[in-house]
């Protein structure tokens, strides 16, 4: 799935992206385009609180693009 947060202001984008990720399964991969520079700080952030993770994090032509993956289901 593709969030495109071009030209938002964070927190917007980090917003949206966890909005499509209600919206996803368990493990699921996510790509975020974003202008807003500090969309590099504020989703690995995210990340982290949730327990996902970033596969990478790409930048070319001012657009941020960065792919993201959804906690695993819950294990027991």
């Amino acid at each position: 799935m593709i969030v495109d947060a071009r030209g938002h202001r964070c927190p917007t984008p980090s917003l949206r992206l966890q909005k499509a990720m209600h919206e996803t399964g368990p493990g699921a991969r996510l790509i975020l385009l974003a202008t807003d520079p500090m969309a590099r700080i504020d989703v690995p952030h995210l990340m982290a609180g949730i327990g996902g993770r970033v596969v990478s994090i790409d930048e070319a032509g001012g657009v941020l693009t960065i792919e993201v993956e959804t906690p695993a289901a819950p294990t027991g």
